[in-house]
């Protein structure tokens, strides 16, 4: 038995309007927004007793997803927004851009704070990481072929 695909990356903030909105000007489309709450959902995760509003956005070619989530109960336990990319744990997600230049400026009006430089990666890429809302690190790629 294999892994028949990646059906998303979850990642947890405390605005999810102002989250969506950063995502939708990077490209991806809302597919659709709601809450989880209840015992049957605290078993899968863990959490016991949980309400969470949850939004899931698709990267526009279909094949990606993010599941962006605000917890309302339990409260938080842990920030790692902050921490470095070689800290130990899931921190970044990466998406390849048309243009990586034009992205940055679009994504500067909703608060993204370039992490570094851009830089060229032999002939194949242009990249960067950003901080975008709540700090959250993101990679952005610029194919050159």
């Amino acid at each position: 038995m294999v892994v028949k695909r990646m059906d998303n990356v979850g990642i947890v903030v405390d605005d999810l309007g102002r989250t969506i909105d950063f995502f939708r000007e990077l490209g991806l489309e809302l597919e659709g927004q709601g809450t989880v709450e209840g015992e049957w959902a605290g078993r899968v995760t863990g959490l016991g007793d949980q309400h969470v509003e949850i939004a899931m956005m698709r990267t526009p070619d279909g094949h990606n997803r993010l599941e962006i989530s605000r917890f309302l109960k339990p409260p938080i336990v842990a920030d790692h927004r902050n921490s470095p990319v070689n800290a130990l744990g899931y921190l970044r997600v990466m998406f390849t851009v048309d243009d990586i230049d034009e992205t940055l400026e679009r994504l500067r009006t909703h608060g993204a704070q370039l992490v570094g430089e851009v830089v060229q990666y032999q002939d194949a890429y242009r990249l960067c990481y950003i901080r975008g809302p709540e700090g959250l690190l993101i990679g952005l790629a610029q194919e050159l072929s």
